[in-house]
C-alpha cells in the first residue's frame, strides 16, 4: 500500500507544471509528509496524555491542522468534499496561509532542539511548487491514507523514503551528496563502533544517512531501557547542513526513522572558525561525507589554520578539531588526499594529532554518477599514527546503478580489521616508513593485488555522454559573458 502510494505521488507529480526533477518529487512530497507526520505525532501524543490523566496542548492551531485543512472527514470518517479545499482556493491557502503561519514557529520555538524549531525551519527554507490547487488535493488524497503511528509503519515507510533519496543519488549530477550507499554507512558504523551515552556528530549531513544507521545499530546493540531511548532520542545526534534541500531530507529522514526532533542545525558549517571550538562542542564520534568537489572564497578559509580551497580538506580540519580526545572518526574522501601536494600539512596536522589506524580503498563506481574514487579514513584523536592497516576492496565485477556494493562486498575487511590482519587484499605501512617531507599516503599494495577491472564500455561512454554535456553549459556560460 505505502509502495503504491509513493508511486501515486510521484505520478501525479510528474503533471504539474512546478516541479520538473527527482529533487523536486522528493522535496514537494516531503513538506507535505511531514504535515501529516506531525497531525499522527500529535494524535499520539493526545491518546498517551489522556491514559495518564493529563491534557495536552496541540502546537497546531485548529485551523492550521492536517483534520481541517487537508482532509476534513465527515462524522463516518469519509472525506468531506463539501469543506475540503482545492483548485486555486487550496493553493491561496498553502501559499499565504499555511506557510507563513508554520514559518513563524522558528522565532516563538524555546531552542533549536524542539519540534516547533524544526516546523519553523523547514517551512522557512522551501515553498510549495505545486502550481495546481488540483495536483496538490489529489496529494493530499493520498498522503492521508498512510499512517505513522506504529513502528511498523514508520518502519515501511523510512525505507520508502530512503528508496527515494537513493534514486536521487542514482540519478548522477550532485545526487552523491544526498545519498551515501547505505552498506558503506552501515560497515563504516561497525567499524567505528559507537555506544550508548556517547555523542554522535556528521558536519555535513545530506540526507542523514550516517546518523540514521547509527541509530539503527544502537538499538540493535543492546536491550533499550527508558533512559537509554530518552538519551538517544535527545542526546545522541547532532549535525549541520547547509544547503535547504539536504536540511529537509534529513530531517524527515530522521523523523521517520524514530527521531522525533533531529538536532540538525541549518547553517554552513565551515563558516565557524575552528579556533572558536571549545571542549562543550566536541563530540565522541564523528561519521561523515563531505561533498567530494567544491572551492571555498578566501573569507571560509581565513576560518582555518591549514588554508586550502578544497571543501573536504576544510571540513576535514573541522571534524579534527571538533573530536573529543579520545574521540572516533570514520570519514569519506577523495583518495587524492592521501597525496596531493596541497595536503601536506593537513596529513602531517592529521598523523600527528590523531591515530590513523585504518584507511579503505574503495573502487570506482562505488558512488554513481560521482565520477571519483574514494577512501574512507578510520582515526582516533588523541595520540599519533604509529602504524596504518591498509585494506584494498578489489571486486570481480564494475560497481555500478545496476551492479552497486553491497554489505557482502566489504565483509572481509570487517573481519580482518578487527585484528588488523595482513592478507592479500591487507597490509600495515609503519609511519617511520613514510615520506617525512610529502607524508605520502598513497595506496600501494605490497602484495601486487588490486589490478584494475576494466570498465564497461557502456559505462565508459555514458560518461563521456555526461562530460560533454557539462562541457556544453560551461561553454554556453562562457559565451555569455563574452
Amino acid at each position: 500500500m505505502f509502495e503504491q502510494a509513493f508511486k501515486n505521488i510521484d505520478a501525479t507529480l510528474r503533471e504539474d507544471a512546478g516541479v520538473s526533477s527527482e529533487l523536486d518529487y522528493i522535496e514537494q512530497t516531503s513538506w507535505i509528509l511531514f504535515l501529516k507526520y506531525l497531525d499522527d505525532l500529535e494524535e499520539t501524543k493526545k491518546k498517551e496524555a489522556a491514559l495518564a490523566g493529563k491534557n495536552y496542548s496541540n502546537i497546531i492551531e485548529p485551523q492550521f491542522r492536517w483534520e481541517k485543512w487537508a482532509v476534513p472527514k465527515t462524522a463516518k470518517g469519509e472525506i468531506d468534499h463539501q469543506k475540503a479545499l482545492t483548485g486555486d482556493d487550496l493553493k491561496e491557502f498553502v501559499d499565504n496561509k499555511l506557510f507563513p503561519y508554520l514559518k513563524k514557529f522558528k522565532q516563538e520555538a524555546e531552542s533549536p532542539d524542539t519540534i516547533e524549531y524544526k516546523i519553523g525551519e523547514i517551512f522557512s527554507e522551501l515553498k510549495n511548487k505545486i502550481q495546481s490547487g488540483y495536483t496538490l488535493r489529489g496529494i493530499l488524497d493520498v498522503v492521508d491514507a498512510l499512517h505513522f503511528q506504529t513502528s511498523q509503519e514508520k518502519h515501511e515507510l523510512s525505507h520508502l523514503y530512503e528508496s527515494k533519496i537513493k534514486k536521487m543519488g542514482n540519478a548522477g549530477r550532485n545526487g552523491g551528496e544526498y545519498y551515501t550507499p547505505r552498506p558503506l554507512i552501515k560497515t563504516i558504523v561497525k567499524v567505528v563502533s559507537p555506544k550508548i551515552g556517547e555523542t554522535i556528530y556528521d558536519g555535513a549531513v545530506g540526507s542523514a544517512g550516517f546518523l540514521v544507521e547509527a541509530f539503527e545499530y544502537l538499538k540493535q546493540s543492546k536491550k533499550l531501557s527508558t533512559n537509554d531511548v530518552e538519551i538517544l532520542q535527545k542526546k545522541t545526534f547532532y549535525a549541520k547542513e547547509k544547503k535547504s534541500l539536504a536540511y529537509i531530507i534529513g530531517i524527515m529522514n530522521m523523523i521517520l526513522h524514530g527521531i522525533e526532533a533531529p538536532n540538525i542545525l541549518h547553517t554552513n558549517t565551515l563558516a565557524e572558525n575552528i579556533a572558536d571550538i571549545q571542549e562543550k562542542d566536541r563530540y565522541d564520534v564523528v561519521l561523515a561525507n563531505p561533498p567530494f568537489g567544491g572551492n571555498e572564497r578566501k573569507e571560509i578559509q581565513q576560518n582555518f589554520p591549514i588554508k586550502t580551497g578544497e571543501t573536504a580538506f576544510l571540513f576535514l580540519q573541522h571534524f579534527i578539531k571538533i573530536l573529543k580526545a579520545g574521540g572516533k572518526a570514520g570519514i569519506v574522501i577523495k583518495n587524492t588526499f592521501l597525496s596531493n601536494g596541497d595536503a601536506t600539512s593537513l596529513r602531517r596536522h592529521l598523523l600527528e594529532t590523531c591515530n590513523l589506524h585504518t584507511v579503505l580503498d574503495l573502487p570506482g563506481g562505488t558512488f554513481t554518477g560521482a565520477g571519483v574514487k574514494t577512501v574512507i579514513l578510520f582515526f582516533e584523536k588523541g595520540t599519533p599514527t604509529k602504524k596504518i592497516w591498509y585494506y584494498q576492496l578489489n571486486l570481480e565485477r564494475n560497481l555500478g546503478k545496476t551492479k552497486p556494493l553491497n554489505e557482502a562486498d566489504l565483509a572481509e575487511f570487517v573481519q580482518l580489521q578487527k585484528t588488523k590482519a595482513d592478507s592479500a587484499n591487507s597490509w600495515s605501512v609503519n609511519i617511520a616508513d613514510i615520506d617525512q617531507s610529502t607524508f605520502d599516503l598513497s595506496v600501494k599494495n605490497p602484495n601486487g593485488g588490486g589490478e584494475a577491472v576494466l570498465r564497461d564500455p557502456k559505462e565508459i561512454l555514458e560518461e563521456i555522454r555526461r562530460l560533454d554535456k557539462e562541457s556544453e553549459k560551461i561553454l554556453l556560460t562562457i559565451g555569455k559573458h563574452l
